[in-house]
């Protein structure tokens, strides 16, 4: 007989998937032996049963279902959706966007099978890091503080879910610190994801086996939403379990970002809303007028001279705000290694250097790491790559501060979070006329940076945003007292100095994170960053 090819076989898993009896009753909880519990399944709020017994639980395993113990919202559209556009493609949300009101009448089980097919289906399991760089993100927006809490508050946690593995394990050990995740594993054929999860245990020794030698988990805790479709043999081994109910979740509060385990700092995707269908609905509506907008301003931008593209940036919702330092930077026309000024600033987007232009009203070039050959062709300013030599980057950066002032991002790469990156000390070693200027942008739909997807696109991505915002705060000139021919200092301090200059205008808290730290969270590789010492 012929060998099935891979269509053919990814054909016949979803026919078995959907020749298999769904039981759509109540949930029917056994013991380990097979037999009906008949323990007693408290069914109480937080707030009376649980919350006030933090002593005891600190000594306690808690399995809790990760979907009804820690999230507040009950759907799981906005997770299939994320990995449905950022995995798979445009088209391939516009398909689950369309097929998901149909999804919703196969009932929970089944409904989830085919939500996984439709968004895990071709995609390839290597490089597959929505999980770790998008997803945890959106999880944290939605975990219910009373939850929290009570998870938080027991020894140890094992985390259950009913999604497949990829899509929660990191979220749930990286930034809540859960000690074992037990989720759904998906099949893989020729190195891609099939769409179909692999069975269940259905044997009542799982949750012995992650326990290890404790040999028993009569004593854990379980917390479970009251209409959980998960493995209750999971759950049956327990102590106590606790069911959660859609009124009790409808009453928590969201876990405040000073609150969370781990904060988060780096994450991808281009997405800047919670992916709703009323949501998604709306971008869809939008994305043909945001397209148009992305076109006027890109072309007033680069075409039109400031006094002319301003009006109409401003007239399509684009909003930018300056704020100017009490003493106006003078020009030091004395200066022994060069004759022009060094604005030092933060990285949001690949428009900082354009704003800061736009801000000083004056000609300036600036200086990169990762701008594509596109963005160097179309940038109205002068832009030159940076080439990871710091001898060759030296002089290429003294010859454009030989001609006039220059733009430097010194994190190297952006970042979307109020944090700052471990600044370079390249621009201390150039000038002592330093300037340092704090950038902030907010958008509300897309994000106009990215690790992993096309960074061409990016810009037109700021642009299609309806109300892009940029405030720029120039603050005074770095004193020379602080600078490293005039204070003595070393280049290493120059660079702390204004890096936590600039944190304190903004709000932001300093890191000793590099762009290397961040390519290797969201892609899996360093970047194309050299190594170098760290001060």
């Amino acid at each position: 007989m012929a060998r099935k090819s891979f269509p053919q076989k990814a054909l016949s898993f979803l026919f078995e998937l959907l020749r298999r009896p769904q039981n759509q009753s109540s949930p029917q909880w056994k013991t380990s032996n097979g037999d009906h519990a008949s323990k007693l399944l408290k069914y109480q709020k937080y707030s009376t049963s649980l919350v006030h017994r933090a002593e005891e639980l600190a000594n306690q395993t808690v399995v809790f279902e990760s979907e009804g113990a820690l999230l507040k919202s009950s759907s799981l559209f906005p997770y299939f959706m994320l990995v449905a556009l950022e995995a798979g493609g445009p088209f391939r949300a516009l398909v689950f966007f369309l097929l998901y009101p149909f999804v919703c009448l196969f009932g929970e089980e089944l409904g989830l099978k085919i939500m996984v097919f439709l968004c895990f289906f071709g995609i390839r399991k290597e490089g597959f890091r929505i999980g770790i760089a998008v997803l945890p993100k959106f999880f944290l927006e939605d975990v219910g503080r009373e939850g929290f809490e009570v998870v938080m508050s027991c020894g140890r946690k094992v985390g259950v879910s009913n999604l497949p593995t990829v899509m929660v394990e990191g979220f749930l050990k990286d930034y809540l610190g859960v000690d074992d995740v037990v989720g759904r594993e998906l099949k893989v054929v020729c190195g891609y994801f099939v769409g179909i999860m692999e069975a269940k245990k259905s044997d009542g020794t799982l949750l012995n086996q992650i326990l290890g030698e404790e040999k028993t988990c009569s004593g854990a805790i379980g917390i479970v939403s009251h209409r959980t479709v998960l493995d209750h043999h999971v759950f049956a081994s327990c102590k106590e379990v606790y069911l959660v109910s859609e009124a009790e979740k409808r009453d928590w509060h969201i876990l405040p970002r000073g609150k969370q385990p781990k904060s988060l700092i780096f994450h991808d995707g281009r997405l800047a809303f919670r992916p709703t269908q009323l949501a998604i609905l709306a971008m869809i509506m939008w994305i043909p007028f945001g397209f148009v907008l992305f076109l006027i301003r890109f072309t007033a931008g680069r075409l039109l001279a400031h006094c002319m593209s301003s009006p109409i940036m401003a007239f399509t919702g684009t909003r930018t705000t300056v704020l100017m330092p009490k003493s106006p930077p003078t020009s030091t026309k004395n200066e022994n290694r060069s004759n022009g000024a060094v604005y030092v600033c933060n990285h949001r987007t690949l428009l900082d250097p354009l704003y800061v232009e736009l801000a000083t009203n004056k000609s300036l070039s600036t200086v990169t790491y990762s701008l594509s050959k596109f963005h160097v062709a179309i940038s109205p300013i002068k832009a030159i790559q940076l080439t990871r030599d710091r001898e060759k980057d030296r002089v290429a950066m003294e010859k454009l501060l030989s001609q006039g002032d220059l733009v430097v991002c010194s994190e190297g790469t952006t970042c979307r979070e109020p944090y700052l990156l471990r600044f370079s000390p390249l621009f201390a070693e150039l000038t002592d006329n330093i300037i340092p200027v704090a950038i902030d942008v907010q958008v509300t739909m897309f994000y106009g940076t990215t690790a992993s997807g096309f960074k061409c696109l990016d810009s037109a991505f700021h642009f299609m945003n309806p109300y892009p915002t940029y405030t720029l705060t120039i603050l005074d000139k770095l004193p020379s007292s602080q600078t490293l021919k005039g204070g003595g200092v070393s280049k290493f301090e120059v660079a702390n100095n204004v890096q936590h200059k600039i944190a304190e205008a903004l709000g932001f808290k300093c890191t000793d994170l590099t762009r290397k730290d961040k390519y290797m969270i969201l892609a899996g590789n360093e970047g194309m960053v050299q190594d170098r010492k760290r001060r």
